[in-house]
């Protein structure tokens, strides 16, 4: 029987310092190895317990058992998602350009407005969570998403072109309790060229 598959921590796609000064070594290195490697545990550790009570046909309280696993494996897509939609300072920020630009200007009016919009839906979440840009493939717009811890509010099968997290985790080494200031600093290191590549792949379907 073929050994079942496990979560496993994604390598970043560029090195712990490649981030500096937006987003410092040690924070990067923290949150890959500890915060992000937490959400494969804790997603793996809930499988496990579902094989052994189906194996041993003892009852689970599953609401709360599914209600956990939908946290971990939100926590271990959204970072995944997170890392590769941020390049190295210097190689990212900016504006986008081609497919994804002119859908911003139809959708947005500007790059601007959506900017501002994004901006307002991260620093606005209550406690702790993310903001991401979505498709909606019913209506062919974008939308911005809040997302409260890591699956709260989600809209199911909208692709995520881009996602910044806003948990402390993410940015309490650098910033302390500024959020503000460190979603200013995000718009320096993204990654343009993936979150158009993802956009391109949605639309291809």
């Amino acid at each position: 029987m073929e050994p079942k598959r496990l979560y496993t921590l994604p390598a970043l796609p560029y090195d712990y310092k490649a981030l500096s000064p937006h987003i410092s070594e040690e924070q990067l290195r923290i949150h890959h190895t500890k915060h992000h490697q937490g959400y494969v545990n804790g997603a793996n550790a809930i499988y496990e317990k579902l094989d052994k009570a189906r194996k041993e046909g003892t009852d689970l309280d599953v609401k709360a058992v599914l209600r956990e696993l939908s946290f971990h494996v939100g926590g271990f897509l959204l970072h995944a998602l997170y890392w590769e939609n941020m390049a190295p300072a210097g190689a990212g920020g900016g504006a986008p350009k081609g497919t994804l630009a002119a859908l911003i200007e139809k959708e947005f009016g500007s790059f601007d407005r959506m900017k501002k919009e994004f901006t307002t839906a991260a620093n606005s979440v209550e406690g702790s969570g993310w903001a991401a840009l979505t498709y909606c493939q019913k209506t062919e717009r974008l939308l911005v998403m809040q997302i409260e811890k890591h699956n709260v509010n989600v809209y199911p099968s909208f692709p995520i072109l881009m996602a910044v997290d806003v948990w402390e985790h993410a940015y309490y080494l650098d910033y302390k309790n500024d959020r503000a200031r460190y979603l200013e600093n995000f718009w320096s290191i993204v990654n343009w060229d993936v979150v158009n590549a993802r956009l391109e792949n949605v639309l291809k379907k």
